[in-house]
């Protein structure tokens, strides 16, 4: 008994120890570099996000916060990484629709997007605008669904990824207008944009903060939002219903995760961080530039986040699967 009873302590001191030991990392966090792993090439729209709110993390936090980019199968082979990456913090994800939603139907993944993922906190979100190079012969939405039929077999959509928002915003335009189209594939936003520009494309849907600077510059054309309401950075745009043509309607939002299993005082932390990046007006004035909406205090939480999150799942997912959307190769 008395043997029993020495091991039994040692047990109960052990995990006492052990208990101890992660509180006191919890307070010491952050004691190195954390990085932010983006699943998009640099100069896009969910980088420009993470590279805005990482500068700012970085001052709150006292430690350096590290943007990487990680591309390949529409965002989702950076979410493996993070999801396989220790619970301590150190290894963040900032994703959006196409990641968190649209790829993971599209893409074979080995987890679990809604559960494998501890959430962190609503990001900012945007509008997606059916783009044209600027020499297309249409400006409205009619105009452009009677130029496709035209040239039916010879016009092409830049996508990028298999799942991605920008994916299923085009073939949801398709679908409802009853045109064809090729569509290219590229692995971010920020080179479908280049082609667009250069006129390598004709046609896309894309995020409108990272084309307002080339339509204002006359680089390309915007020809109508694809959601219910008009978009603040270019309000003289119509929606796509105005336009005659009922479009899809995706929000683009962003959001902020860490590996499941990462304690919560950690949490807190990079939660109060992005909560004070979002306070600083100069971070909103930033954001207000390109487009971006920031969410209100009360919806910057980890249980917003995935509240939210899973109600998106729970829209798009039938959607996609109705569409005949699956992994690639099934």
């Amino acid at each position: 008994m008395k043997i029993l009873s020495f091991v039994a302590s040692l047990l109960i001191a052990s995990v006492s120890l052990l208990a101890g030991s992660g509180a006191a990392n919890a307070d010491n966090y952050p004691s190195k570099p954390i990085t932010i792993v983006v699943g998009f090439a640099p100069g896009g729209p969910t980088d420009t996000v993470a590279r805005v709110v990482a500068q700012h993390m970085s001052k709150t936090l006292g430690e350096s916060v590290i943007v990487e980019n990680q591309t390949g199968a529409a965002g989702t082979i950076a979410m493996n990484r993070v999801v396989r990456s220790p619970p301590d913090g150190y290894t963040l994800s900032v994703g959006q629709w196409t990641t968190n939603v649209g790829a993971v139907i599209a893409n074979p993944v080995q987890f679990d997007v809604l559960n494998d993922f501890a959430p962190i906190s609503l990001l900012t979100s945007s509008k997606l605008l059916i783009v044209a190079r600027k020499d297309l012969p249409a400006n409205t939405p009619r105009e452009l669904v009677t130029w496709l039929k035209a040239n039916e077999g010879k016009a092409n959509g830049a996508s990028v990824g298999v799942g991605s928002a920008v994916h299923v915003c085009l073939l949801d335009f398709m679908n409802r207008t009853g045109t064809k189209f090729q569509l290219v594939y590229y692995r971010g936003g920020a080179p479908a944009v280049q082609d667009l520009a250069s006129g390598q494309a004709d046609v896309s849907c894309l995020e409108g903060g990272q084309t307002l600077g080339l339509y204002r510059g006359g680089k390309v054309k915007f020809i109508g939002v694809a959601s219910k309401s008009r978009w603040d950075g270019a309000p003289e745009v119509p929606t796509l219903a105005e336009g005659g043509v009922p479009g899809v309607d995706i929000e683009f939002w962003h959001g902020l995760w860490a590996p499941k299993g990462t304690p919560k005082p950690v949490i807190a932390k990079i939660n109060a961080a992005v909560v004070a990046a979002f306070n600083d007006p100069d971070v909103r004035k930033r954001f207000k530039e390109i487009g971006h909406t920031v969410p209100p205090r009360e919806d910057l939480t980890p249980e917003k986040l995935y509240a939210h999150h899973k109600a998106e799942t729970e829209k798009w997912w039938p959607i996609m699967k109705a569409a005949g959307i699956k992994p690639q190769g099934s």
